[in-house]
């Protein structure tokens, strides 16, 4: 299998340069009144510390998959491996949209394939940026199944959501520039679906010396699963943010990066993701989906351990609590949603 290097994540950087947009951060206020930070609940942790946003939502496409979208499309046109028939992908919806922007730059076609149950914000957007939409099965296996069969028939490129290493490099560049513009980072907290994202921030991170902590929904735990399996495994997929989050499967790069790492490897439950997406955008107005808020979620969850802890048999780990003085910064990665159904407080 091959492995992802902080190479092909520095090749990548220079490639994509000057076709994405830079990263935003925002730090939360430190200032917060009593029992809570920025007014987000009693158990997001006081002290000197600091946690900080990045607020990758505001990329092209809404999403981080924009980065791994151009590095693809642009390494594949630079080995002349780009072909007439366009580009293929299956996609819960962020990847694909990533892709259609990415091949509609490139003067190229882009087939998406997404399952029925994708938001139709999603949907949407992939036929706004110009891509053929296909609508397949109610899980992203199923749609893979036939983005397969596509390719197989047509010649098409085949793109992928997360399991490849140029995709997942190109996600990787995102931590590259959050490490500089956050000297002295310590921590990123990052969502997983697939893998992607993940792999690449954790092998930046690696090279920066920045520990990396991996959320999962509780019932969409791909790579927790794997972590305990010791290779990927299949996991049921029932999550509110199962839309983005919601892969059956981890990808091997990822597993290996994890154990790379040692990462931690957070689980978190649909409340706490619920809760985590109303917080952000009540005292952030911050609109994000809710496999966003999920590495949001793991600051906010009921029960936590300090970095390094050992975990106790049977304990959920369900949240990350920063240590004195230590500087995190939590991956805000999509938002593609619709904001309807989060409700304004009166104060507000």
């Amino acid at each position: 299998m091959q492995q992802l290097t902080y190479g092909d994540v520095r090749s990548a950087a220079g490639r994509i340069a000057g076709r994405v947009r830079q990263v935003t951060l925002a730090r939360l206020d430190p200032d917060a009144s009593q029992g809570s930070r920025d007014g987000l609940g009693p158990d997001v942790p006081q002290g000197p510390g600091e946690v900080w946003l990045a607020l990758e939502f505001m990329q092209h496409t809404g999403s981080f998959k924009a980065r791994g979208a151009q590095n693809f499309l642009l390494a594949h046109r630079e080995a002349g491996t780009l072909p007439e028939a366009g580009v293929t992908i299956a996609s819960g919806g962020n990847a694909g949209l990533a892709c259609a922007w990415a091949a509609r730059q490139q003067g190229v076609t882009a087939t998406v394939f997404v399952p029925a149950t994708a938001p139709a914000v999603k949907v949407a957007g992939l036929r706004a940026y110009g891509a053929e939409v296909r609508q397949v099965g109610t899980e992203y296996a199923e749609s893979r199944a036939a983005c397969e069969r596509f390719a197989a028939e047509t010649g098409a490129l085949t793109s992928q959501a997360y399991d490849h290493p140029l995709i997942a490099a190109g996600a990787g560049t995102l931590l590259e520039e959050v490490c500089s513009q956050l000297p002295g980072l310590d921590t990123v907290l990052v969502a997983v679906g697939g893998g992607g994202l993940f792999a690449g921030v954790a092998t930046a991170a690696r090279e920066h010396g920045v520990r990396t902590v991996a959320v999962e929904p509780e019932n969409c735990r791909a790579l927790n699963a794997a972590l305990e399996a010791g290779s990927p495994v299949d996991v049921p997929v029932d999550s509110v943010a199962a839309d983005s989050l919601g892969a059956r499967r981890v990808s091997a790069l990822a597993l290996h990066a994890a154990r790379q790492v040692g990462a931690d490897s957070l689980t978190v439950p649909d409340t706490g993701i619920l809760r985590a997406r109303q917080q952000l955008w009540d005292h952030c107005r911050i609109a994000v989906e809710h496999g966003t808020a999920a590495a949001f979620a793991a600051l906010t969850a009921g029960w936590s351990r300090p970095p390094g802890q050992e975990r106790t048999a049977g304990a959920p780990i369900r949240g990350y609590r920063p240590a004195a003085g230590e500087k995190v910064c939590v991956v805000l990665c999509g938002a593609n949603t619709d904001p309807a159904d989060l409700v304004g407080r009166a104060d507000s």
